[in-house]
């Protein structure tokens, strides 16, 4: 995964909220106190997470964007070896594991509530680039197999399709079925409110997604950012968004579609790994990137930017690293030493967006930058604004005071 990849090119050089607001999830009573760390931060759960048993094996964190039926959860992908979770049948084993061959979702106890495998029938390698979309009912990820036609999954034999999968019943949907980047980092709008048609094909976008109102965006592999709105002209009609000035050589990295699917918040990431921006951009093929300033307040250039929708409000979370430290992080949080920011904090800022309007009128912050955690928390929040969700390699949900 994205992720994966990174880890190793620093190893060389040395990942939106919802626009439904369901009740808040109270946490169960259940979870044992052996596996909850309750401090001033909050309440923090481990997620794949047994330091004995060598389990630090989450990427890819994405917090839930379905309060209802995963509450208190994330989406992430595992590494190979051994699983410290609930598993929920016999198919999903928890020894012997092999690379990033499923989709989890698990909650605070550690149940796994929700998951699909790799179909090695139907020649799936490994999985890739998780993210729950804007629709609580569907997940966009990668899906790798091999170009040559062999069994094998040697990784210079990989491909890369782009899917889009239904929570409800696990079906998928492909937007590409070859021809992508391991690093594109996609991520799915679909209006809010849409119900497929159990009537209707799944061969087509309306079918399969209830409606036509679904846009994607994407990192290809010429490092730019592609947005496809199938409502107008789909895939033959997709745009390329410009990349912002001084940054040739930087990595393009996980742009993440608004509640109201009219912008983008993403990364670009320096090719040490120590260095990065975010910039916030209109969905339109000549729209201008606009840099997510770093205020005095702010330790770090914000990185990981996620949106998140509260009650009519809209704002931009991130989180920052100490200076010389890569943006994922390799803390055990548990411990209250980095608790007090040390290895980095998440951070949001209330933002106004009005789309096609004039520049002066299209953007502007709202308000100061206010502090969430004082620890680096990547994988976005959950639409009722109570859980933060983190990984690589130590994977946590955070229940905020």
């Amino acid at each position: 995964m994205r992720y994966k990849k990174i880890v190793t090119l620093f190893l060389l050089f040395a990942l939106s909220a919802c626009v439904y607001e369901p009740e808040q999830f109270v946490a169960s009573d259940s979870v044992s106190s052996s596996s909850r760390d309750a401090s001033e931060i909050g309440t923090l759960y481990p997620v794949n997470l047994n330091i004995p048993k060598g389990c630090k094996q989450i990427c890819n964190p994405s917090v839930s964007q379905d309060t209802v039926n995963y509450p208190a959860s994330m989406l992430w992908l595992n590494f190979s070896g051994t699983l410290c979770v609930k598993a929920p049948d016999s198919i999903y084993t928890l020894s012997k594991v092999i690379q990033h061959d499923r989709l989890s979702v698990s909650d605070t106890a550690g149940n796994v509530l929700w998951y699909l495998m790799r179909d090695t029938d139907a020649g799936d390698c490994l999985f890739q680039d998780p993210e729950w979309s804007t629709h609580p009912g569907f997940i966009v990820a990668l899906r790798a197999f091999n170009s040559k036609g062999g069994k094998g999954c040697k990784e210079s034999d990989l491909d890369y399709g782009m899917f889009a999968v239904r929570m409800s019943d696990k079906k998928k949907f492909f937007f590409y079925d070859k021809d992508i980047s391991e690093l594109a980092t996609p991520h799915l709008w679909v209006e809010s409110g849409a119900e497929p048609d159990t009537g209707a094909t799944d061969a087509t976008v309306e079918g399969f997604f209830g409606t036509k109102q679904v846009r994607l965006v994407y990192v290809n592999k010429k490092d730019q950012i592609v947005f496809v709105d199938f409502a107008n002209g789909g895939l033959k009609k997709a745009k390329i968004l410009k990349k912002p000035s001084g940054v040739d050589d930087w990595m393009m990295d996980s742009p993440l579609i608004s509640p109201d699917g009219h912008f983008v918040v993403y990364n670009v990431i320096e090719p040490s790994m120590l260095g990065w921006r975010s910039f916030v951009q209109e969905l339109s093929g000549n729209s201008n990137p606009i840099e997510i300033e770093k205020t005095s307040t702010m330790m770090s250039e914000p990185v990981q930017p996620h949106w998140f929708s509260y009650r009519g409000r809209l704002f931009v979370e991130w989180t920052e690293f100490p200076q010389g430290s890569p943006f994922l992080n390799r803390n055990d949080l548990s411990n209250p030493s980095v608790q007090d920011g040390s290895a980095g904090r998440t951070a949001m800022r209330e933002i106004s967006l009005v789309s096609g309007a004039p520049s002066d009128l299209a953007f502007a912050w709202v308000g100061d930058v206010v502090e969430i955690a004082p620890v680096p928390m990547i994988g976005g929040r959950s639409p009722d604004g109570r859980f933060l969700a983190a990984g690589t390699n130590y994977g946590y949900l955070l229940e905020l005071p």
